[in-house]
């Protein structure tokens, strides 16, 4: 009989704390949502608020450091976007989400060679991931602009070279010299965990 009351005690706690664990993450859920839910009201310094609230709280966590990365973009706060997104792909190699969003960040800085090597990353990690192979085919077209564009420097009398940077600026409807004008498209969802 005591074996069967051990046996009854131990399945209560385990039970208590699985509840306990359900409990938790149902509330870590709706802090996600209410970031989410003040970005999309526009209300981004509140967002900044409640995530740094949270991250306070669990500095470790990637989902609200993503988007927190999210928020800092979105204010226009670059820099300070690129050191988190840099600094989660430092302490979570293997999520693809913050390496999009760091190479978004350096393509609208015309750095596509940056941009490039963290789409690749991305890609890397999830090859399903359609957001980074779009993000890197653009990066791959801004890229062959920068080339055509000093092969045309170098030598204007080359005919093939103007038809190129022709189709290029009227897939981005923008000069092919203009950079950032078809930035990749950062990743808007929270990291998987």
């Amino acid at each position: 009989m005591k074996q069967s009351a051990f046996f009854s005690t131990s399945l209560l706690r385990f039970f208590l704390a699985c509840l306990l664990t359900l409990a938790t993450a149902a509330a870590y859920a709706d802090d996600y949502a209410d970031v989410n839910a003040l970005v999309r009201q526009g209300k981004l310094d509140d967002a900044l608020s409640k995530a740094d609230a949270f991250i306070a709280a669990k500095p470790r966590d990637p989902q609200m450091r993503f988007l927190r990365g999210v928020v800092l973009t979105d204010q226009g706060r670059q820099a300070e976007a690129v050191a988190a997104f840099t600094q989660l792909t430092q302490d979570y190699p293997e999520l693809p989400e913050p390496y999009n969003n760091l190479a978004a960040l350096y393509a609208a800085q015309s750095q596509f060679d940056k941009a490039r090597t963290a789409l690749e990353m991305a890609v890397k990690l999830n090859p399903n991931y359609a957001t980074a192979h779009e993000n890197l085919g653009d990066v791959y077209v801004r890229l062959a602009a920068q080339s055509y564009g000093r092969a045309q420097q170098l030598d204007a009398s080359i005919a093939s070279i103007p038809p190129k940077l022709a189709l290029i600026k009227q897939m981005f409807g923008t000069p092919a010299s203009s950079a950032s004008s078809a930035a990749p498209v950062p990743a808007r969802k929270p990291v998987r965990r």
